[in-house]
């Protein structure tokens, strides 16, 4: 069994937001989320779950207004599944353990990382800083971020 999973308990402590983009799918107003400047080493982690799902090395500036990510730290924490929603078709992406919705992913990524731009929700998110990877229990990533 994983270690992650989907707790009443933190699903208690989310802010509104948090919530509403998390457990309703919501989409945060661009260029609001706390994450987007970040530029620190560390990974990124569903705020429910915990499960590690994307690195500081794979993060760009696309110009969104979201946090872009050129890939997951491992697929397997990542489910993508079609949106029909809003009349487009688009690629949802979930976490896998926390159920969470993280936002989307898109082709028009850096085309030299793979092409892929997972445009995520900084409310889905939480930040671990690479000085605080080992105390978290997450130093099997630390090979992936920079610095």
């Amino acid at each position: 069994m994983s270690q992650y999973k989907k707790s009443s308990e933190v699903i208690a402590t989310l802010t509104a937001e948090q919530y509403r983009v998390t457990q309703e799918s919501g989409t945060e107003r661009p260029w609001t989320g706390e994450l987007l400047e970040n530029t620190s080493p560390g990974i990124y982690v569903d705020v429910v779950s915990g499960e590690p799902l994307f690195a500081s090395a794979d993060k760009f500036d696309s110009g969104c207004g979201w946090p872009s990510f050129s890939k997951p730290i491992e697929a397997i924490h990542v489910n993508e599944i079609t949106d029909n929603t809003h009349g487009m078709v688009r690629t949802e992406v979930r976490s896998t353990h926390g159920d969470s919705h993280l936002g989307h992913v898109f082709t028009d990524g850096p085309v030299a990382q793979g092409g892929l731009r997972y445009c995520i929700n900084s409310a889905s998110l939480k930040f671990i800083a690479r000085a605080d990877m080992v105390k978290e229990g997450y130093e099997a990533y630390l090979s992936q971020v920079e610095g």
